[in-house]
Formats: structure tokens, C-alpha cells, sequence
């Protein structure tokens, strides 16, 4: 289980490095990062309408400054695009067709839970910062960015967010978010795909170890306008425990229900922990698979920069 969880984000894991706790933005994201990310941009497999006009340009026929075809005029349409030069030499009305110009929102949600507070390096730390490093480049190329983080005391929205001089913002609202309680994924997915700004690209940042299942959640996003990421962050420990040294009886707490169950530690327990571990992501795989979302496994010890420069760009979420 190891192994493919690694090859799959395509970097070599490094789980010794000690934590650090994230109290500036520049902890979140340095200025070398930053330079190599203004290059970037979000890559939307669909085209899709907003509600202002921005930079990308869609097949749909607007009223944009390029020019795409023409048709004829039928009652009712705008006399301002009518091709006046042809009507001179044919004596019929053709109107004038643009291609128009459309909004691309980026939507992030992490995931804010008690077991997102966990692992080395820690799960939730490694959220923020591949929010902050997806969310500046959805800034710096004018799209519209909004981040949400769900669990504990419900959906926390930090929406309407466009342009560089927005960065600082985003990441002071990222270190001030903690973890507690649990996901309450189905509820927050929900309210995200009834409220959502415009149409775009959603990242959702979570383990993606519901309770109550992910199924429900999934769905309820899917045929809402987003390309839909699934990105399953998993740390170190969690994917191998062997290299922990557990072993003898051991009494686990739940980190959300406070549930206790005792287990005694050794080759076969941590076996069949990999073989659920494993189960586990083949399901969110394969429910992902059927529904059109692109589904992630990424070890916490990734290096950032490998991740969102080379990965993300060969799994056509960045270009």
C-alpha cells in the first residue's frame, strides 16, 4: 500500500521532518513558491459561463471583441451587430457572432476535522498549504477564488476573492482555522453545490475517513458545474504504522467520537490495517471514477513544490 500511495503523487515521501507550526503567511507559502507559481494557471476540463466577463474565452457566441462567424438576421435581434458592409454588397442582413469571454471560480474545501489534526507531517498543516499554493494561483490569474473549511462548528466560507492583493487575506484566514469535532461532510458539500459562486474548478482537501461515508457528500457536487478533485491526504503513519514500532496492546481513541477500542498491535493487526487502509481508496477511486471526479492519494511528506508544479499539472488540474 505503500508504494502505490506514493507513486501516485509521484514524489518520494520523507516522513522524519520534524513539525512547524504555521504563524505567518510566509509559512503558508514562500516568495520562491510564489515565483514559481505566477506561471501557472487552472485548468477547467469544461467550458463554463460566468456571470462577468473574464479571460478565457469559451465556444459559446457572446458579444467579446473577437470576432467567431456570422448567421443570419432574424427578428428580434441586436441591429448593433448587424455586418452593414455586407448588406451593402448582398442586400440581406447577416449578424456578426464573438466569441464571449467567460469567469472560471476556484472553489478549495478543507477539511477542518479532529483527525485532519493528525499525522507526521501533520494532515492539516499540509491542507493549508496546498490551499494557499492553489489559491494563489487562482488569484493571480484573476480568477474568482473562494476557500471553505467544514467540520467542527460547520462551514466556514471565505468567498468573492480576486486578484493578488487578496493573498495576505487568504492566508491569515487559513492560519486562523482549527480542527475539532468531525467533518459533517454530507451537510457542507451540500451547502457548497445550493450556494455555489459561479462555476469553476472544486478541490476538496480531506482524509476522506467519514463515519457516514463519503458516497453521499461526493454526489451531491457532482452535476453542479464543477470539475471535481478528490484529494486524499494520508500521512506517513497512517499509510505504513510499521514504521512506528506499534506493537503489544494498545487502547486507540478516536479523535472525533471519542470512542475507545483496544487492539493488540503486531505483524497481522498492521496487516489487515493496510488491507482497509487499501479497500478504502480503491472505493474512493472507483466512486470517483464513475462519476467523472479526478481522486488524488497523496502522502503528507510530498514536497510541495513537486506536487502542484509537476503533478497537478500531469493530472490537468494547473497548466
Amino acid at each position: 500500500m505503500t508504494r502505490a500511495i506514493t507513486d501516485v503523487a509521484g514524489v518520494e515521501a520523507n516522513a522524519s521532518r520534524p513539525r512547524v507550526r504555521l504563524e505567518r503567511v510566509d509559512d503558508l507559502i514562500d516568495g520562491a513558491l510564489m515565483a514559481r507559481l505566477d506561471t501557472l494557471d487552472v485548468v477547467s476540463r469544461k467550458i463554463f459561463a460566468g456571470k462577468v466577463r473574464g479571460e478565457r474565452k469559451s465556444r459559446r457566441r457572446g458579444q467579446s471583441v473577437e470576432f467567431a462567424d456570422y448567421r443570419p438576421y432574424v427578428a428580434g435581434d441586436d441591429l448593433r451587430f448587424v455586418d452593414w458592409n455586407i448588406f451593402g454588397r448582398l442586400d440581406r442582413l447577416f449578424l456578426k457572432l464573438f466569441l464571449e469571454e467567460e469567469d472560471l471560480t476556484l472553489a478549495i474545501a478543507i477539511d477542518t476535522s479532529a483527525s485532519m489534526d493528525l499525522g507526521t507531517p501533520n494532515k492539516f498543516d499540509f491542507a493549508r498549504r496546498l490551499a494557499m499554493a492553489l489559491g494563489y494561483i487562482g488569484l493571480v490569474n484573476h480568477n474568482r477564488v473562494a476557500l471553505y473549511a467544514f467540520g467542527g462548528e460547520g462551514l466556514r466560507p471565505l468567498t468573492g476573492m480576486r486578484g493578488r492583493r487578496r493573498t495576505s487575506e487568504m492566508g491569515r484566514w487559513l492560519l486562523q482555522q482549527t480542527c475539532e469535532g468531525d467533518a459533517q461532510f454530507e451537510s457542507a458539500m451540500r451547502t457548497i453545490a445550493l450556494g455555489r459562486h459561479g462555476k469553476g474548478v472544486l478541490v476538496v482537501l480531506s482524509d476522506f475517513l467519514f463515519p457516514t461515508g463519503f458516497e453521499k457528500g461526493l454526489r451531491s457536487l457532482v452535476g453542479r458545474g464543477y470539475d471535481l478533485h478528490a484529494m486524499q491526504l494520508l500521512s506517513s503513519d497512517e499509510i505504513d504504522p510499521a514504521r512506528y514500532g506499534l506493537s503489544g496492546d494498545l487502547r486507540l481513541v478516536d479523535s472525533e467520537s471519542r470512542a475507545e477500542t483496544e487492539v493488540t498491535a503486531g505483524t497481522s493487526a498492521i496487516e489487515k490495517y493496510r488491507e482497509r487502509l487499501a479497500q478504502h481508496c480503491a472505493e474512493l477511486r472507483d466512486f470517483s471514477i464513475r462519476r467523472g471526479i479526478t481522486h488524488s492519494v497523496v502522502d503528507t511528506a510530498a514536497d510541495m513544490d513537486a506536487l502542484v508544479i509537476e503533478y497537478l499539472r500531469r493530472r490537468g488540474m494547473l497548466r
